[in-house]
């Protein structure tokens, strides 16, 4: 299929943000192109999905498509942090997800750029984006070449989406405004292990979480039987130890500091070779402009303790999906459902990075993540926290600066994980919390952190939230009578 020479809406990048993004589109009848400089299937790292991820491809008419494609089902996490051992089931507290998925990412990726292509997007591989051209300041015209040859077509479009993933075409090539998080520049090494030991106590089909003294392992068990088993740790200490030791020296001597990644591992075979990935968690300072959204990776990536990479990637596909699809059908004007978009997305992530940096600074990481007491540059309300939260993505100057949360949602987050972990350590005690009004309130606070509240009324921001019948869009607050 040829290259267009016009498109409504033109997405780059063909992985979960691009392909949501294009898919919902493609449903609203909007015209939409997808570029992919690569061929899929294709690897990619990020494996252990939310549930949350579900609910989205159930909004997208994929959830069946999906649920029989026989992926590894995904009950939970089983936690060995700092001496301590539980298990974290979920739903148990009385939550709206029960499951999710462990994928091969070449495959979930390709299964849901197929369902845009099904739905109606008209999907290119094998295509890069060599440049973009602007009018005013607004993205406009994309030149591009099919791989194997040197002819150029340039693609005029309305709106971009760029979904590139880690290149971020318009955040490093023309914005230029990417910025690391020094208190989460690690690194990740990691391989596929086959004949690998599980835990006994273990659920199948959970992601094991373990902590060592600079950093931490996962294990994530795929259908195909083999277990993708990987270390994060510290650039400093990863820097310190690679000057002494080969890429798999390194590896195999982490795996001695964690007994539940020995026994995984004593009487298996690491399959291929290790990989590695480093500098991997960053933030963009505008996540929308004229014309243009960014998208998944391209605006942000957070440490993989919570396996939020493909959640947010999904997240801000269906949130810039339901802001075009709005501008166009003249509901809201662009500029606020950029500013919304921005907002939204931005919430999200925000959400999950003071988790991350709550659970690491509350389980013994303290060397490399500040105290909470050191938070604080402004107060909110005590016992708002859905306010701190909105608080965060309005009144901070620069999103990207992690010690600019404020001491209040740090305290309250840090509360409510403890309470958290507290309730499902001891599963004698988690019975008689079940149904309670405590484990109720818990269920729903971390509902709202690992959910969709952009399609909540109640969590509207600016007067605006995603609506989802009769039509994907933004909709306004009902004025009250």
């Amino acid at each position: 299929m040829s290259l267009p020479h016009r498109t409504k809406v033109l997405v780059i990048g063909g992985g979960p943000a691009g392909a949501t993004t294009a898919g919902f589109l493609a449903r609203e009848g909007v015209e939409v192109t997808l570029v992919d400089r690569e061929v899929f299937p294709r690897y990619h790292i990020g494996e252990s999905l939310l549930p949350s991820c579900l609910e989205i491809l159930g909004l997208m008419g994929a959830r069946k498509l999906f649920d029989s494609y026989g992926f590894q089902r995904k009950p939970g996490a089983y936690f060995n942090w700092k001496g301590e051992t539980w298990t974290l089931d979920f739903g148990e507290l009385g939550g709206s997800y029960r499951y999710s998925y462990q994928v091969r990412r070449e495959d979930f990726d390709h299964l849901l750029l197929r369902h845009a292509r099904s739905q109606g997007a008209s999907v290119h591989e094998g295509v890069t984006v060599q440049e973009l051209q602007f009018d005013e300041g607004r993205p406009r015209r994309a030149v591009c070449t099919r791989k194997g040859s040197d002819a150029s077509t340039t693609i005029e479009f309305d709106f971009l989406v760029d979904a590139s993933g880690r290149n971020g075409i318009m955040s490093t090539r023309y914005l230029d405004n990417r910025q690391y998080h020094d208190i989460f520049r690690n690194v990740a090494v990691w391989g596929y292990w086959e004949d690998v030991a599980w835990p006994a106590d273990c659920a199948e089909g959970a992601i094991i979480v373990s902590s060592i003294p600079d950093g931490w392992w996962w294990g994530i068990p795929l259908s195909d039987g083999r277990v993708s088993v990987g270390v994060v740790i510290h650039r400093d200490a990863f820097v310190e130890a690679r000057k002494s030791r080969s890429l798999d020296e390194f590896y195999r001597e982490a795996i001695t500091q964690s007994p539940v990644v020995t026994k995984l591992t004593q009487h298996a075979r690491l399959a291929t070779p290790l990989k590695a990935e480093q500098d991997y968690s960053y933030t963009s300072d505008q996540f929308a402009g004229p014309g243009f959204f960014i998208a998944g990776d391209s605006a942000c990536f957070l440490d993989p303790l919570l396996s939020t990479g493909v959640h947010l990637a999904m997240y801000s596909g269906m949130l810039s999906a339901a802001s075009i699809a709005s501008i166009l059908r003249g509901e809201v004007t662009e500029d606020e459902a950029s500013v919304y978009y921005a907002n939204s997305y931005h919430q999200a992530y925000l959400r999950f990075l003071v988790f991350v940096q709550t659970f690491y600074q509350a389980h013994g990481k303290l060397g490399y993540y500040s105290k909470a007491d050191e938070l604080s540059h402004y107060t909110v309300s005590t016992g708002d926290i859905r306010r701190a939260f909105l608080n965060l993505v309005s009144g901070l100057e620069d999103i990207a600066d992690a010690e600019q949360v404020t001491t209040h949602l740090m305290g309250e987050m840090a509360r409510r994980v403890d309470e958290n972990l507290a309730m499902r350590k001891d599963k004698s005690t988690l019975t008689t919390a079940i149904g309670s009004q405590q484990a109720a309130d818990n269920a729903r606070f971390f509902d709202a952190i690992e959910g969709l509240p952009c399609l909540s009324e109640e969590m509207a921001l600016d007067g605006l939230y995603v609506a989802t019948r009769p039509r994907l869009g933004l909709k306004r607050v009902a004025a009250a009578v």
